[in-house]
């Protein structure tokens, strides 16, 4: 009978806040990866901002509304979230930063071929599809 059998252990409630407080750690850590990829010319930033966005719209609509608002980086968030769009200046700099991060792999990792040749073919596909995304028409919403 569906009546002798015991509750279940785990609260609805703290389920919600345990996945809350998990996607409020992930964020945090993507904004950390952002802030890192602003000081290091070869990582990306602003992927990483888009990632810690969504994690605070599960999670926190204060820390969602001050990346979305800030100066710098939210009018390319903006752009991403309301036409999946990426400024003409990102895009040039997305490829050359894969480009030359490719540069270095091959120039200090001496891949054997078939290595190089999969790195290659994976950044690739990574330029193909920022370049294939529609252009924001600027960095500001005015």
């Amino acid at each position: 009978m569906a009546t002798d059998l015991p509750a279940d252990p785990i609260k609805p409630g703290r389920l919600h806040a345990a996945a809350r407080y998990g996607w409020l750690a992930i964020g945090f850590f993507f904004v950390a990866l952002g802030v890192v990829g602003a000081l290091l010319p070869l990582m990306p930033t602003t992927i990483f901002l888009i990632l810690a966005a969504g994690c605070f719209a599960r999670s926190s609509p204060r820390l969602e509304a001050w990346l979305l608002d800030h100066p710098r980086f939210g009018p390319t968030l903006r752009a991403w979230r309301r036409e999946r769009a990426i400024p003409r200046r990102a895009k040039w700099l997305a490829c050359i930063g894969i480009t030359v991060g490719y540069a270095i792999f091959v120039a200090t990792g001496r891949p054997h071929w078939p290595l190089a040749a999969a790195v290659a073919a994976m950044m690739m596909a990574s330029a193909l599809f920022i370049l294939s995304r529609p252009t924001a028409t600027a960095w500001s919403d005015a």
